[in-house]
């Protein structure tokens, strides 16, 4: 059975076809659990399809699952509203629109218009952008933690993966990198782009709309790349391929505490149950 999850506020999500469940460390040190139904699509077993639609209802519990971390560790006078949540998630959206798409094509545009060297200045500013971006927001204390507990859920799914005890020993033992990680994912995008963009001409206004159109498209190749490579990850290509990728983990995971392996611990068994 696959495994996926993501790291939340103090906590870890971990996420298959049927059920999520995060485990949160409260203010007061003690763990908790909340399962709930996954959100879950019949279209999860058409290639190229099944990427779009599990990369949006994983975002869906993904936001769930945050929201519900997040209120856990807030005051009941701190704790957001669902009209705060919902700004903060639209203005999150206008964020990566403007910084990933548009700012990498003004700055693309403006040093060759056209043909395919605009396409890979596009691309590489786009890559070089995420990372200043992910450098940046790993220098935070909050973020820090986050990235702790990203570490403890990979380490937890990969010593499920190899199939021994859940226990904080063992999981230790494994490495904080995944082949199958949204931050290998997003890579992937981010290269596909390149591949992908080249073939939108037209008005400049033309090629804005298809990048932001062609995102589907590409996360849904994105997905099937990212599982092959995931199950072929001991090919001597596939290495090549996926290293740039757990190269950018060593930005967005940090290694976790025993305490932080027992939540991801915890909320991986929460699902299998």
């Amino acid at each position: 059975m696959n495994i996926g999850g993501q790291a939340v506020i103090e906590g870890v999500m971990m996420r298959n076809k049927e059920h999520y469940a995060v485990a949160i460390r409260n203010r007061q040190g003690i763990i908790e659990t909340i399962t709930e139904k996954s959100s879950y699509s019949k279209l999860f077993d058409i290639i190229f399809i099944r990427g779009v639609i599990n990369l949006f209802l994983a975002l869906y519990d993904g936001i769930r699952a945050l929201i519900w971390s997040s209120n856990k560790n807030l005051g009941e006078d701190e704790k957001m509203s669902s009209m705060e949540i919902t700004g903060t998630i639209l203005i999150s959206l206008i964020f990566t629109i403007i910084f990933f798409i548009v700012i990498p094509f003004i700055s693309a545009n403006y040093i060759h218009p056209e043909g395919l060297i605009f396409n890979l200045l596009d691309g590489i500013i786009r890559i070089f952008l995420f990372i200043i971006y992910l450098l940046v927001i790993a220098q935070m204390r909050e973020v820090k933690t986050l990235f702790q507990y990203h570490g403890a859920e990979h380490k937890t799914i990969a010593c499920y993966e190899a199939r021994q005890s859940l226990t904080i020993d063992n999981a230790r033992k494994y490495s904080r990198f995944h082949p199958r990680c949204g931050t290998s994912f997003i890579f992937i995008v981010l290269l596909i782009s390149i591949i992908l963009f080249t073939f939108l001409i037209g008005p400049w206004y033309i090629k804005i709309i298809g990048r932001i159109f062609l995102l589907p498209v590409i996360a849904g190749i994105s997905y099937e790349l990212i599982r092959l490579s995931a199950k072929f990850q001991n090919n001597n290509l596939i290495k090549v391929f996926i290293a740039p990728g757990l190269w950018l983990q060593r930005l967005t995971t940090n290694e976790p505490t025993d305490q932080q392996l027992e939540v991801g611990i915890a909320s991986l068994k929460a699902v299998l149950k």
